[in-house]
């Protein structure tokens, strides 16, 4: 009973160490986060809000008890998450040997969702039973060249394990495919079917009717400049927009956006450099800016626009078609990485903040199960 004891003090010990950390830290929970997350969870389930509500007082809790321990829950994840992840350093060679390695090989290779149709055929069969198993295959081949469905037809006529669930083969990758059909798969286009390939077992056909991964991942990016004027104690807001309008105006009337980047925008990192902001990638910056840039056409100025950080006007300079799919590959696989080492890293970076406390635990004996009052030093 005394180590049951000690672990839940221990837990509480713990999650108070945290919650601390997190109102010092300024992390908050608001109530629309917290409902959303609520919603997110009755969802999970299968429930809509009030059946989840009931199901929370059948198990003796209500609304409002949950909400407090979910927003408890939800600022330890987030401190955990913020304090743990800048301990993890995943370095380039370590993407590089996971990449190499066969378990990244499976990894980063596609995944075909397909359907099968197998008409058996014995490697010891007769010209004329092969000549007739390669005229019905071709006669199936061509039925799904005329739009009929593959499902009935594997239903029909495969012979595969999957016959009766219409030859669906679910997602697989090439390497757990037989050496043939794998060759056969990276050809094809999704919602084609492959011409008849033959095996030791038979007559194949193979649709691909979706992939995932293995394509190229190709984004445009824009490089644009800007020029930022903050609202401030002795710059009013409607006086700081009037400032953005006016430098536009200049810019129109033949200005040039890097003098006067230099001499009026208040962002510190772009100002020296003419207001350049270099090549971006979606979603690097507020919405309010995202939305602009693109509906903003080469050589444009746009119109002043307001964000969190004050009045703004942009420039897009140029836009390209990048590939950037090896590099969300090696994005994917340090986070694999990263994630693999959270769990280990969390449980020393908890010892460590516990041993650096000092906590003064006083319990009442008829207390001892329930309360856990503490002082932090």
């Amino acid at each position: 009973m005394n180590v049951l004891r000690d672990q839940v003090l221990e837990h509480l010990i713990r999650e108070r160490l945290q919650l601390q950390m997190g109102r010092r830290a300024g992390v908050e929970i608001g109530n629309e986060e917290l409902n959303q997350a609520i919603v997110r969870m009755a969802a999970a389930n299968k429930l809509s809000p009030a059946q989840f509500e009931q199901q929370l007082r059948q198990d003796g809790m209500n609304l409002r008890q949950f909400k407090h321990r979910l927003r408890k829950e939800m600022i330890v994840s987030r401190v955990q998450k913020g304090s743990v992840n800048r301990r993890i350093n995943v370095s380039e060679q370590e993407v590089d040997n996971f990449l190499a390695s066969q378990e990244g090989k499976f990894w980063i290779s596609p995944d075909y969702q397909l359907g099968h149709i197998l008409i058996n055929l014995s490697p010891t069969a007769d010209d004329a039973t092969v000549a007739a198993t390669k005229a019905k295959i071709d006669g199936i081949y061509q039925q799904l060249q005329q739009g009929t469905d593959f499902r009935e037809l594997a239903i029909a006529n495969s012979n595969g394990q999957m016959a009766l669930k219409g030859g669906d083969l679910g997602w697989r990758k090439t390497s757990q495919l037989p050496s043939l059909l794998a060759e056969a798969v990276p050809k094809l286009k999704k919602g084609e079917v492959s011409q008849p390939i033959r095996s030791d077992a038979g007559y194949h056909l193979l649709k691909l009717y979706n992939q995932r991964g293995g394509e190229e991942t190709i984004i445009e990016q824009s490089k644009v400049r800007h020029i930022l004027v903050k609202p401030s104690a002795i710059l009013s807001d409607t006086e700081a927009q009037q400032k953005i309008e006016q430098i536009r105006e200049q810019l129109v009337n033949g200005g040039d956006f890097n003098e006067l980047a230099k001499l009026h925008s208040e962002d510190i990192g772009s100002m020296l450099s003419g207001g350049d902001l270099g090549w971006s990638t979606p979603g690097q910056f507020v919405p309010e800016f995202e939305s602009t840039m693109q509906a903003t056409a080469v050589g444009d100025i746009s119109a002043p626009f307001r964000s969190q950080f004050g009045w703004h006007i942009l420039k897009v300079d140029e836009r390209r078609q990048q590939d950037f799919t090896d590099k969300v590959i090696r994005n994917q696989a340090s986070n694999i990485i990263r994630k693999r080492r959270f769990e280990e890293e969390l449980q020393n970076w908890l010892q460590e903040i516990r041993d650096e406390a000092y906590v003064e635990i006083k319990l009442k004996a008829e207390e001892a199960a329930t309360e856990t009052p503490m002082e932090e030093s």
